[in-house]
Protein backbone atom coordinates (compact mmCIF):
# COMPACT_ATOMS: atom_id res chain seq x y z
CA UNK A 1 0.00 0.00 0.00
CA UNK A 2 1.42 3.71 -0.78
CA UNK A 3 2.04 6.59 1.46
CA UNK A 4 -1.12 9.20 0.92
CA UNK A 5 -0.02 12.73 0.14
CA UNK A 6 -2.29 15.81 0.24
CA UNK A 7 -0.58 18.11 -2.08
CA UNK A 8 -1.28 21.85 -0.93
CA UNK A 9 -0.71 25.27 -4.05
CA UNK A 10 2.48 26.31 -2.92
CA UNK A 11 4.08 23.07 -4.54
CA UNK A 12 1.60 23.44 -7.70
CA UNK A 13 2.85 26.85 -7.94
CA UNK A 14 6.79 26.21 -7.72
CA UNK A 15 5.96 23.42 -10.12
CA UNK A 16 4.72 24.49 -13.34
CA UNK A 17 5.45 28.41 -12.07
CA UNK A 18 7.53 30.90 -14.77
CA UNK A 19 11.52 30.18 -13.60
CA UNK A 20 12.16 32.59 -11.07
CA UNK A 21 15.50 34.70 -11.16
CA UNK A 22 15.97 34.57 -7.39
CA UNK A 23 18.51 31.51 -6.87
CA UNK A 24 16.74 30.13 -3.55
CA UNK A 25 12.86 30.39 -5.37
CA UNK A 26 14.59 28.61 -8.95
CA UNK A 27 15.91 25.66 -6.53
CA UNK A 28 12.28 25.45 -4.61
CA UNK A 29 10.78 25.06 -8.65
CA UNK A 30 13.56 22.79 -9.39
CA UNK A 31 13.20 20.57 -6.64
CA UNK A 32 9.31 20.21 -7.39
CA UNK A 33 9.98 19.50 -10.65
CA UNK A 34 12.56 16.61 -9.61
CA UNK A 35 10.37 14.99 -6.83
CA UNK A 36 7.43 15.50 -9.19
CA UNK A 37 9.24 13.38 -11.64
CA UNK A 38 10.64 11.02 -10.04
CA UNK A 39 9.13 10.62 -6.75
CA UNK A 40 5.21 11.14 -7.01
CA UNK A 41 4.23 7.87 -8.72
CA UNK A 42 5.50 6.31 -5.72
CA UNK A 43 2.64 7.75 -3.31
CA UNK A 44 -1.12 8.51 -3.67
CA UNK A 45 -1.83 11.96 -4.16
CA UNK A 46 -4.53 13.96 -2.71
CA UNK A 47 -5.92 17.66 -2.94
CA UNK A 48 -8.92 20.08 -2.66
CA UNK A 49 -10.56 22.33 -3.74
CA UNK A 50 -9.02 24.66 -1.63
CA UNK A 51 -6.17 24.28 -3.44
CA UNK A 52 -7.83 24.26 -6.75
CA UNK A 53 -9.52 27.58 -5.96
CA UNK A 54 -6.19 29.46 -4.73
CA UNK A 55 -4.59 27.54 -7.79
CA UNK A 56 -7.27 29.08 -9.92
CA UNK A 57 -5.77 33.02 -8.87
CA UNK A 58 -3.38 34.98 -10.98
CA UNK A 59 -2.01 35.06 -14.16
CA UNK A 60 -4.09 32.86 -16.67
CA UNK A 61 -1.37 31.22 -18.08
CA UNK A 62 0.57 29.62 -15.15
CA UNK A 63 -2.80 29.37 -13.57
CA UNK A 64 -4.03 27.11 -16.34
CA UNK A 65 -0.75 25.33 -15.89
CA UNK A 66 -1.86 24.91 -11.87
CA UNK A 67 -5.44 23.35 -12.74
CA UNK A 68 -4.11 21.11 -15.34
CA UNK A 69 -1.52 19.14 -13.18
CA UNK A 70 -4.68 19.30 -10.48
CA UNK A 71 -6.89 17.74 -12.65
CA UNK A 72 -4.82 14.27 -12.26
CA UNK A 73 -5.43 13.98 -8.99
CA UNK A 74 -8.19 13.05 -6.69
CA UNK A 75 -9.75 15.71 -4.49
CA UNK A 76 -11.17 15.32 -0.63
CA UNK A 77 -14.19 16.75 0.35
CA UNK A 78 -14.43 19.13 3.24
CA UNK A 79 -16.42 17.48 5.96
CA UNK A 80 -18.07 19.01 9.00
CA UNK A 81 -15.13 17.79 10.58
CA UNK A 82 -12.34 19.47 8.42
CA UNK A 83 -14.03 22.86 9.19
CA UNK A 84 -14.29 21.88 12.87
CA UNK A 85 -10.61 21.34 13.40
CA UNK A 86 -9.44 24.51 11.00
CA UNK A 87 -11.66 26.64 13.05
CA UNK A 88 -9.71 25.22 16.29
CA UNK A 89 -6.63 25.92 14.65
CA UNK A 90 -7.63 29.44 13.49
CA UNK A 91 -9.02 29.74 17.22
CA UNK A 92 -5.83 28.78 19.38
CA UNK A 93 -4.27 32.23 17.21
CA UNK A 94 -1.68 30.05 15.97
CA UNK A 95 -2.38 30.48 12.43
CA UNK A 96 -3.74 33.98 11.77
CA UNK A 97 -7.69 34.37 10.63
CA UNK A 98 -6.73 35.81 6.92
CA UNK A 99 -4.51 32.30 6.45
CA UNK A 100 -7.80 30.07 6.84
CA UNK A 101 -7.02 28.36 3.34
CA UNK A 102 -3.89 27.17 5.41
CA UNK A 103 -5.59 25.54 8.39
CA UNK A 104 -8.07 24.10 5.73
CA UNK A 105 -5.21 22.60 4.19
CA UNK A 106 -3.43 20.82 7.40
CA UNK A 107 -7.03 20.08 8.60
CA UNK A 108 -7.76 17.94 5.55
CA UNK A 109 -4.78 16.13 5.73
CA UNK A 110 -4.82 15.75 9.67
CA UNK A 111 -8.65 14.45 9.43
CA UNK A 112 -8.56 12.19 6.15
CA UNK A 113 -5.12 10.39 7.73
CA UNK A 114 -2.23 11.52 5.09
CA UNK A 115 0.45 10.55 5.84
CA UNK A 116 2.60 13.67 4.33
CA UNK A 117 1.09 16.99 3.55
CA UNK A 118 3.57 18.55 0.81
CA UNK A 119 4.32 22.45 0.66
CA UNK A 120 6.40 25.37 0.58
CA UNK A 121 4.54 27.39 2.68
CA UNK A 122 7.00 27.85 5.75
CA UNK A 123 5.29 30.43 6.82
CA UNK A 124 1.99 28.53 8.67
CA UNK A 125 2.03 25.14 7.49
CA UNK A 126 5.51 23.75 7.34
CA UNK A 127 6.89 25.98 10.08
CA UNK A 128 8.70 24.20 13.23
CA UNK A 129 7.55 26.43 15.65
CA UNK A 130 4.01 26.18 14.92
CA UNK A 131 3.70 22.29 14.49
CA UNK A 132 3.63 21.44 17.69
CA UNK A 133 0.91 23.65 19.07
CA UNK A 134 -0.56 22.31 15.79
CA UNK A 135 -0.35 19.02 16.58
CA UNK A 136 -1.32 19.51 20.03
CA UNK A 137 -4.33 20.87 18.85
CA UNK A 138 -4.65 17.86 16.57
CA UNK A 139 -4.33 15.13 19.14
CA UNK A 140 -6.85 16.85 21.91
CA UNK A 141 -9.66 16.56 18.74
CA UNK A 142 -8.65 12.67 18.19
CA UNK A 143 -6.23 13.03 15.12
CA UNK A 144 -2.77 12.59 14.15
CA UNK A 145 -1.35 15.38 11.90
CA UNK A 146 0.51 13.57 9.25
CA UNK A 147 4.11 15.17 8.60
CA UNK A 148 4.54 18.59 7.05
CA UNK A 149 7.55 18.65 4.92
CA UNK A 150 9.11 20.40 1.59
CA UNK A 151 9.71 18.04 -1.87
CA UNK A 152 13.86 18.31 -0.48
CA UNK A 153 12.20 15.86 2.86
CA UNK A 154 10.82 13.75 -0.04
CA UNK A 155 13.43 13.26 -2.61
CA UNK A 156 15.51 10.85 -0.77
CA UNK A 157 14.45 6.60 0.02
Amino acid sequence: MKMKIYIETSFISYLVGRRSKNLVLAAYQELSQEWWEKRSGKYDLFSSQITFNEASIGDPEVSQKRLEILQKIPFITITSEVIELSEKIINSGVIPKKATPDALHISIATVFGMDFLLTWNCRHIANATIQKIISQICLSSGFEMPTICTPIELLGG
